[in-house]
Formats: C-alpha cells, structure tokens, sequence
C-alpha cells in the first residue's frame, strides 16, 4: 500500500488515496479508515464513500470555512483528516463484522447464460464451477456503478473469466455476474458487459426501504444455491 494521498475532489468533496488497484490489504485499509472517520464525528460530513483503494468525503464547507473560500475548507478538512491517518496501525479498525449475508441464486439456464462460458475459460464442470461460486466467502469492497451494487472480493482464482468483448444493452435485476477479479450483483436492470452465471429474486436495492442498499461495504457474503422452482416462488 503506497503512502495516503489527500485531495481535492471538487469544491466540496475531498478524495484520499490509499493505494490503486484491486487489492485486498489496501481495500481493508479504505474500509477501517471510512469507519474511523464515521466515528470522529466531524462536522458538516454529508458522505463518506469507501472504494477499493480510497474514501470520497463530502462535505458541508460553510461547516469549515466559517464564510472563508472553499480552498480554506478543504486545508481544514484535510488537516483534520490527516489526524486520523497519522494513527497507530490497528487503532482505526472498524468493529468485528457480523455474520455473513446470505443471498440466494439460481445458476445456469435463463438466469444465468454465461455459465457454460465461464466453465469452458476456467476449464471445469459447470457444477465445479457453481460449488466454488457458492462456497467462497465474499466480502463487500465498495458499493458503484449503480445504487445498491456490491463489488465483492474473494473470488476462486479459477473462475476469474474477462467481460464479454460485447456488453449486453440489457441485464435482469438480481443477476449474479462475474467481470475479471470480482464478483457483482445488479440491482436492477442495467445494460452490462460482466459474464452472467445466475440471478437472485432478492432486491438489492430499494429506496422505500429505512436501508435502501440491501449491503453495505464492509458486510461478508455468503451466495447459496437454489433452483429455477425456487426462484420463481421467491420472485413473486
């Protein structure tokens, strides 16, 4: 992990760098330094947004600046920021996590068209290549691309297959997919070019709801087989 970078993002945002690419180590840092600054209490925070080797911090600069430039802010912010990063190892962590999410999914077929694809690149049975889907342990990196869509690490080695040379206009709602390293969810349909190898009736994303994001950076994830029958129950 190369040393942290603070910089502007904007008038009111602010951007710290931890490292670049995806990487496990530097991905807990981003997560247990977004934790530590939701525990600071800072004034005026309106977001903080941990990604897979930064956090996004938005801002309210007139909590800041008390009427000075938006540059007085963010020399502020970043100071204070600073702080946080110059902590001993460890003392930022965030708490123990719970016990994994489980999301449900129906592999192959209609849900999943690209899993015969995938188990033709990685060389093994489709079942082979369910089991191991099934059986890793995830955890959530970051949420992007759209509300409520999880970027999960911890995919099987064997089963890293690149994004389809041709993205697809149109991606069902609950598809389970995977694009090089990582495995996402949609959570809604979306036009996409990750290899899909199942779906889950479950909504990931629902702004109705006090929690619109079903998951939430940091969470484990834990996928469980079903069948098409139970898929449709589980739909309606």
């Amino acid at each position: 992990m190369s040393a942290p970078v603070i910089e502007a993002l904007g008038d009111d945002a602010l951007l710290i760098r931890l490292g670049a690419g995806i990487d496990d180590a530097t991905n807990r840092a981003a997560l247990d330094l977004a934790a530590a600054l939701r525990a600071a209490g800072l004034p005026g925070i309106r977001d903080i947004a941990p990604a897979y080797a930064s956090v996004c911090l938005r801002y309210d600069v007139a909590a800041w600046s008390a009427g000075a430039a938006s540059a007085g802010a963010f020399t502020q912010i970043a100071a204070r920021v600073g702080t946080l990063l110059d902590a001993p190892p460890g003392s930022n962590a965030a708490p123990a996590t719970e016990e994994p999410v489980e999301i449900p999914v129906c592999y192959g077929g209609d849900c999943g068209p690209d899993l015969d694809a995938v188990a033709a690149h990685a060389r093994l049975p489709v079942e082979a290549v369910v089991a191991r889907h099934a059986q890793a342990d995830y955890r959530v990196a970051m949420l992007g691309f759209m509300p409520g869509f999880p970027y999960l690490l911890g995919l099987d080695p064997a089963l890293c297959m690149p994004r389809r040379a041709t993205p697809r206009t149109r991606v069902p709602s609950g598809s389970v997919a995977i694009g090089g390293a990582q495995t996402g969810i949609y959570p809604r349909e979306l036009p996409g070019g990750w290899q899909l190898i199942g779906r889950t009736p479950l909504l990931l994303f629902d702004a109705s709801r006090a929690e619109p994001a079903l998951l939430r950076p940091g969470q484990r994830v834990r996928f469980r087989e079903i069948d098409a029958a139970q898929f449709e129950v589980a739909s309606r």
